[in-house]
């Protein structure tokens, strides 16, 4: 009897460390979060970072956090109510001491995939949010973003400038993007929303770097906007007869824009709220 006895107690034993085991580790979130609706009198959207590691956004809708926090485009998602890409928001998200100490020691994009912001993002946007997504891959048209024969111009933003723009900053019109202290794959991601095709960044070129980049829009174009990263109206293209993005991308930027085949991502919007004021 007692024999049987301690084989039941070494199987609980070995069953409970292997529950342990395969217990996933928590993911990062955000220490406090603060998400209240925009000022409907306001006018644009910024989204970026202050001392501390804070998250802030101002003005922003929740289909563009999705997109910040999934590093996918506008078209890629597929889905959801109507508000999600109307109602604008204001978020200010802190995370804990040693969290913002890692965000801020880092370089480059902070929304990069797979990320901590990334994660403590989705984190908040499933929490305020109740958001509920199903990823899937499917083979898509592409553009591979490469340098051209002609070679790079872009300028590298200084050292100073790019401690303080925290990731980059961006702001948009029609037919105009001007970029600050950025890395080239966020200026994918925005090619990505005017295209409505997936820009995967082949440059090779690591740094972050200051550019505007001007263009006549055709009715292909996917508007952005700059009510959702910035500026007051749509600014019509200083050049109805000026050149197409691609042509702009190549003549102003020294890089190319190449059709290609790839693996794209659709997140399908399963369920989502809108959130409690604080």
């Amino acid at each position: 009897m007692n024999h049987t006895v301690i084989v039941r107690g070494v199987a609980l034993a070995v069953i409970g460390a292997t529950a342990f085991a395969q217990t996933p580790a928590p993911k990062p979130q955000f220490e406090v979060a603060s998400v209240k609706p925009s000022d409907p009198n306001a006018r644009g959207g910024r989204i970026g970072f202050q001392p501390g590691g804070r998250f802030v956004a101002t003005g922003i809708t929740l289909r563009f956090l999705i997109q910040q926090a999934y590093g996918v485009r506008d078209f890629q998602i597929i889905g959801g109510p109507g508000w999600m890409g109307s109602d604008r928001f204001d978020i200010s998200a802190k995370p804990d001491a040693e969290t913002a100490a890692a965000i801020e020691k880092g370089k480059g994009n902070p929304f990069e995939r797979g990320s901590t912001m990334s994660a403590m993002l989705q984190a908040l946007l499933a929490d305020r949010f109740h958001l509920k997504i199903t990823q899937e891959t499917r083979e898509l048209p592409v553009y591979e973003l490469v340098v051209a024969k002609s070679g790079s111009r872009m300028k590298e933003a200084p050292a100073a400038a790019d401690d303080q723009a925290g990731g980059g900053r961006i702001s948009m019109g029609r037919g105009r993007i001007t970029f600050q202290a950025g890395p080239i794959e966020i200026l994918a991601q925005q090619l990505s929303n005017q295209l409505g095709r997936t820009v995967i960044n082949k440059t090779g070129l690591t740094g972050n770097y200051d550019f505007e980049l001007k263009w006549t829009p055709d009715q292909g174009d996917q508007q952005l906007g700059p009510r959702e990263v910035g500026g007051p109206e749509p600014a019509p293209s200083a050049d109805a007869n000026g050149p197409s993005i691609f042509t702009a991308v190549q003549e102003q930027l020294g890089l190319k824009l190449e059709s290609a085949k790839g693996p794209g991502e659709i997140l399908v919007i399963n369920r989502v709220e809108k959130p409690a004021e604080n």
